[in-house]
Parts: C-alpha cells; structure tokens; sequence
C-alpha cells in the first residue's frame, strides 16, 4: 500500500534571497528526500512558500524606501524562477500573502482562542522613540542574554538558537536607528503555551524519528518552563489579526508561518479540484509529514506547531519527523542574509551548474555539526567525485560500448564469481542509500551514490576488458554487460541529488521516459535484450579555477 508523504521546507523569507546555508537544510534536502519519496512511488506531496511578512520584510522594506508588498513580489517571482534552476521539484511553491493561507490562519488562531488557549495580557514592549514605532522581533537587536552572542534578535538568538523576547536584550537598539529604544506598555494576545506543555513533552518522549539533538534540545526547553508566546505584533505588515479587540495588530509571523504547512496542501489540492483531499495527508494516521529546517527553526516546529495543533482541538497528525541540519559557515561564520556573509543561490548558478551544488552540499551537508564552505573543498568533491569517480565510470563504459559493441549493451553470457558478486554488492548499494534517505541521513546517501560509481571504476581497473578485447571479446562483453548496470542503477539513485545529469544520462541510456518517472525498485533490473544505446557526452567537466580566482569570479558577479 502507498503511503501519503507530505515533504515540507521552512518558508524562505522574502526580505532578500536565500543564501546555501538557507538552501541545504530546508528545501534542498526536502527536494532530495521528495524525489526519493516519488522514485518509491509513495504518494508524495511537497510545499512550502515565500515568508513575506513579518519583520525582516518590514525593515528591509523601510531600508530600501518602498512598500512590503513591492519587496516580496520582486523577490517571490525572482525566487520561484531559480528554484525551478536548482530543479526544486515543489508540488506547490505558495506565499503567504495567498488568500486561502490568510483565511485559514484566522480561522484556525480563532478555534485556538475559543478553545481558551490565547489570553490577553499588558505587556512592556521596546518603543524607539526616533521612529516612532514599537520595536518587535527583528526591528530591535542587542547581547543574547543566555550566551552573550552580540547580534541577537529581538525573536531568538541565531547563535544559541534560544526564543527571546525584545525586553530580555541587553544593550538593546533599534534595528533602522540604531537608537537606543524606551519602555512602553501595549495590550498583546497571548498563546499559553504552558498550558501545552505536558502534551507536546509527550509527542516529542514518544516520537523515536526525530535526531537526538532536535529531540534532546527541544525536551530541554520544555524542562526549563514554556513561556506565553505573543500571537500578535504592533506591525504594520502582515495578516490582521483576529480576535476582538485586536484590529490593529498583526499575527506573529512564526506563528503563521508553521501554519502554512496546511494551508499549502489546502491549496495544492483545491487548485487540483479536490477540495477534501488535504485531510488525507493532515488526518489520516498513516500518513506522514516530514521538516527539513536549519536547527535554529527547531523550537518553532517541535513545540510551537505542535501545540498549536493540539490547541485548534482537531487531530491533526504531528510532525513524523523533523530533520534539521547545522549550519553552514562561510570562513568561520554562520551564513547570513542580513550580513552578507555566504553565497546567494543566484550567484552560485552563474558559477556552476546546479548539479555541482546540490551534490556538493549534500555530500557535505551538516548534519552532526556545523561545516564550513572553502572553495577548496567544493573544488575537490567536485573534481575527485563527480567528475573522476561518478563522471568517468560513466563516460568509459558507454564509451568502450558505443565504439566496440556497435552502441549495444553485450548480453551477460557468463556470470562468473566477480559479476555474481559485483552485482550483488550493487543490490546491497541501492538497499543501503535507501536506507540512508528513508532515515533522513542525505549527507551518507550521497556519498553512498559516489561509492557505487568507486566499486565501478575499480572493478574495469580489475578487469581490464579493453585487453581483453582483443583476446576474448565475449569476456570483455561480460564485464561491460555488468559495468552498464551500474551505470543504469547510477542513473536512478542519483535523480534525488544531480537531477538534470541523472535525465541527461537517462537520455543516453534510450530509455523510456524520464528518469524522475521510474521506480527504485528497478534500479538494479538488467537492459532489455539488444539495446541500443546513444552517443555518451561528459556528465561534468573538472574545475580548473584556484579558490582565489573562484572568489575572484564570485565579487565580480556581486559588482554587476
């Protein structure tokens, strides 16, 4: 039986484009996982959206002198454009400023209100009087007053990843003045997340899916004592809120933001006709909804959207598993938007093809600690991997098939005990990267992919059949009969990751359809009887470039 998937990526904010470190833990990983999820023939569901509200699109907005709105349909049009680039395979790519997502936020904050989970509280908020604005979230920064990280965010600290409140800054200032801001009282409503906090400590005791440091981090935060969240913000972007008497705040961003996870799949499927169809994947037991987050997002899914699941009093289905990566440093830094620091995915195509990033940053995506990028590195995963391990097992097996076996795959005459073993090894291979994804362990899985193409290359190095063929064809023809099928098998296993070269291989192979359209289970199955293959073209080409002519090309692409 087929299982419902539904594959999820936090929501890009829309105050500038995203960085790789933005991309490898969210919707890259979720796109590596969602064509995994399709080549299994599950029924597979991937959304997620742009983030256009909240503070960072406000503040950026008031930077550039022009409206929220005109900022985030700039940069939604130029964000959905390259994800199609980076072969991002979303079902539905929405935003947050869609209709149905602002109806279904209200609708359900106004279930969570009558349900007695939201209360109305005075509260003292930061003010700065130069702007004449209240200071929420990201509009005020200052020293983390648990680890003492200078640039913390009025919402949470990027360096410890702890929730904040603005008050809880020491040395506050305004985010656009950088004036040191006053204390003032305003009114907010309040979601009691204590009142929660029994519930979602169970989820998560009893959710064995999740890593042990999403799980350890996130149970230790509900033993130190959930606070009230504030549900609303003295902003004036974002979606009215709607309780009675708050008409002039707007909702909490995170808090619409976890959200949209549903009302993505309400709208994927009411686009499809099939208004109904989103609580197959939200309420049938079976089904299954999977996070790929940057581990500073981990509270907002492990707890907040738990809860407010829990608190709407429908059953919704918790989060089977949330998998968050580390951080990606650039030069000993954690990449940031607001700073500049790391490579934007605009200028990362300009200078490689997608392919080369999406296996580069799996292959090293940081799953067990922060990693650092240096061109040096990509430079050598690159070359050492993709084009002389992958690249060149490939390209020498179909070209010694193209030019000696006339472009035919040789029939397998004789299994003797290297291709038993070879083959069987191969199925082991598939089984195990396989393995790799189901467990959400993308890093192990790529470098699993690039092995098969190690045991490939050492296996013709063995064998020598270009020797051979001029003393015993029929015994080059074997080898080269199993070699093609770990090329075929290649093919499948790495769509997730290198989907454009895995199509272009396919394409070479003269196999039907495209190779997003097969099944894993067919990875290892032998080519149909004298089949011909096309003309083989290099998959990749070798970097040439130093890492100081690399960074070079990168600051001039930022000159332009």
């Amino acid at each position: 039986m087929k299982l419902k998937i539904l594959v999820t990526s936090a929501w890009p904010y829309l105050h500038s484009l995203p960085h790789l470190g933005n991309l490898v833990g969210s919707i890259l990983s979720a796109d590596v996982f969602a064509r995994y999820c399709r080549l299994k023939g599950e029924d597979i569901i991937m959304v997620s959206g742009s983030d256009e509200h909240g503070t960072p699109v406000e503040v950026e907005s008031v930077k550039l002198g022009i409206s929220p709105k005109e900022l985030t349909d700039k940069n939604h049009k130029r964000l959905s454009g390259l994800l199609v680039e980076w072969g991002i395979s979303f079902d539905n790519y929405t935003r947050t400023e869609n209709p149905i997502h602002k109806e279904f936020v209200k609708k359900t904050l106004m279930e969570i209100y009558n349900n007695g989970y939201i209360f109305t509280q005075e509260t003292e908020m930061l003010y700065c009087e130069k702007c004449s604005r209240f200071l929420p979230d990201r509009y005020v920064e200052g020293k983390c007053p648990y680890c003492g990280y200078e640039r913390a965010r009025g919402d949470q600290c990027e360096n410890c990843g702890r929730l904040l409140e603005t008050t809880l800054l020491i040395e506050p200032y305004c985010a656009i003045c950088h004036g040191k801001p006053v204390v003032k009282k305003t009114e907010h409503w309040y979601f009691d997340l204590p009142k929660l906090s029994k519930r979602v400590g169970e989820f998560l005791e009893g959710n064995s899916r999740l890593a042990s440091n999403t799980r350890n981090f996130s149970l230790s935060l509900i033993a130190e004592g959930l606070k009230p969240r504030a549900v609303t913000r003295d902003v004036n972007w974002g979606i009215q809120a709607p309780f009675p008497g708050a008409e002039d705040k707007r909702i909490y961003v995170w808090v619409e933001a976890v959200l949209g996870y549903v009302s993505a799949t309400i709208e994927y499927f009411k686009n499809q006709g099939k208004p109904e169809g989103w609580k197959e994947y939200w309420f049938d037991r079976e089904a299954r909804t999977y996070y790929f987050i940057g581990k500073d997002n981990i509270p907002f899914h492990t707890i907040i959207l738990p809860a407010l699941l829990l608190a709407s009093g429908k059953s919704y289905n918790l989060p089977w598993n949330v998998s968050a990566t580390e951080f990606l440093q650039f030069k000993g830094e954690k990449a940031s938007k607001s700073r500049r620091i790391g490579i934007y995915i605009d200028e990362a195509l300009e200078l490689f093809p997608a392919d080369y990033w999406r296996y580069f940053l799996m292959a090293t995506r940081p799953e067990a600690k922060d990693s650092n990028f240096s061109w040096e590195l990509f430079t050598e995963r690159i070359n050492a991997d993709l084009n002389d391990t992958f690249g060149n097992f490939i390209h020498r097996t179909l070209t010694f098939i193209n030019s000696k076996f006339d472009a035919i795959i040789p029939e397998l005459k004789d299994m003797d005990d290297d291709a038993t073993k070879l083959l069987k090894i191969l199925e082991q291979k598939v089984s195990l990267i396989a393995e790799d994804l189901d467990s959400c362990k993308l890093q192990s899985a790529a470098n699993n992919v690039i092995s098969v193409s190690r045991i490939g290359n050492q296996y013709l190095n063995e064998k020598e059949p270009w020797n051979l063929l001029k003393t015993d064809k029929t015994k080059a023809a074997n080898i080269f009969s199993v070699a093609a099928r770990l090329v075929k098998a290649l093919a499948i296993v790495s769509a997730p990751f290198v989907p454009f070269a895995a199509d272009q291989l396919w394409k070479t192979l003269n196999l039907q359809g495209s190779v997003h359209e097969q099944k894993w289970v067919n990875a290892t199955e032998p080519f149909p009887a004298d089949h011909r293959i096309g003309k083989p073209k290099p998959l990749f080409s070798k970097i040439e470039e130093n890492p100081e002519q690399l960074e070079e090309k990168l600051q001039k692409i930022r000159q332009k």
